[in-house]
């Protein structure tokens, strides 16, 4: 089989829930937004619930929707985007729970659903989703007596706990939201780890659960093994790849793997990659290109079926830093065509 194997270890996955979960003396909820970061919003939602977790976050109604889907009814599924044009059937039909970003927003929602729950996101300092003060200040007494099921806003710089930004969003947030009876959230993976201060009453992890920084204790949750269609020997001064951007030194083996930039495996993280056959080290010699790259197995004893780029010892914060990215575009980057497998859960 010529098809790369995606294994998703839905028991590392809770337990990095719940060790969050501990850090805090709140609700912990879960964002699964983006097909939860490319690893399968449906597996690892209900893997999530099963463990006890009651609150997911979505990006938009139609991850809502096909999510309650999954989920069936009793988990609050709660959309960052709001209550959108065109979203009215849905909201209403899947029991969603939009963050309302804005005056028109809450206008259209109250409008074309009174009574119906929602929530709200301000702008405590980021300037990308929600409401400022000024608009919050117009609307609060007519939220609070809406029903109400939590009040938001995002940290900008909470992967940098020293930074300054930290802070001003946190008074900026209690300025607007202190005294009012509605359950506020402030922080996700990152602000979880700034302490207490920043924790309200409910917290959301997104990339901690998969594995990402911050969450430098997070288990490993992925595993992505390609298998080997081809090896071949090369000879000094014979090159390996588009562009003849590698040359052997000395005689080697290299095997062409089913993978490319086509399955999300960046062109730039190539020349300071390698492939694992167990713990051993393999380079990735020449460029990825779009379905195949080439990688060295001069030093292994065996000729391997497969090698694994996403493994214990190569996380996905390895490969981010090595293609100048982050760990949220290595996973929501992951292509479509592999296989994957669930372990546990």
């Amino acid at each position: 089989m010529a098809c790369a194997t995606l294994t998703i270890d839905l028991d590392a996955l809770i337990a990095n829930w719940r060790a969050l979960d501990a850090m805090t003396a709140c609700e912990t909820a879960a964002v699964v937004k983006a097909d939860s970061y490319g690893l399968g919003a449906a597996r690892v939602a209900r893997a999530l619930a099963r463990a006890g977790c009651r609150r997911f976050f979505v990006a938009l109604a139609e991850e809502g929707a096909a999510l309650r889907a999954e989920l069936g009814p009793g988990p609050e599924i709660m959309v960052f985007s709001g209550h959108m044009a065109g979203d009215t059937d849905m909201i209403g039909d899947c029991d969603l729970v939009p963050m309302l970003n804005s005056i028109d927003q809450m206008l259209r929602h109250v409008e074309a659903l009174p009574g119906a729950p929602f929530g709200v996101q301000l702008d405590s300092g980021m300037n990308r989703l929600g409401m400022e003060a000024a608009e919050w200040t117009a609307l609060r007494d007519i939220a609070m007596g809406q029903d109400i099921r939590l009040i938001m806003s995002h940290l900008a710089c909470a992967d940098g706990p020293e930074h300054d930004m930290n802070r001003v969003q946190l008074r900026n947030f209690r300025a607007m939201t202190d005294g009012l009876s509605a359950p506020r959230s402030l922080s996700a993976t990152g602000g979880i780890l700034l302490g207490p201060a920043y924790h309200f009453d409910l917290t959301r992890p997104g990339i901690g659960l998969y594995g990402g920084r911050p969450f430098d204790e997070a288990q490993p949750v992925v595993n992505l093994s390609l298998p080997v269609i081809q090896v071949r020997d090369v000879e000094p001064g014979e090159t390996v790849g588009y562009g003849n951007t590698w040359t052997a030194e000395a005689p080697a083996r290299i095997a062409t793997v089913a993978a490319g930039y086509a399955d999300g495996i960046h062109r730039a993280m190539g020349p300071r990659t390698a492939l694992y056959h167990g713990a051993a080290p393999c380079p990735i010699r020449g460029r990825i290109s779009m379905d195949l790259i080439g990688v060295d197995i001069t030093a292994l004893d065996e000729e391997p079926t497969a090698l694994s780029l996403l493994t214990p010892q190569q996380g996905v914060d390895v490969l981010a830093d090595n293609a100048g990215t982050i760990g949220y575009e290595i996973l929501t980057s992951l292509g479509n065509r592999y296989t994957r497998h669930y372990r546990g859960g």
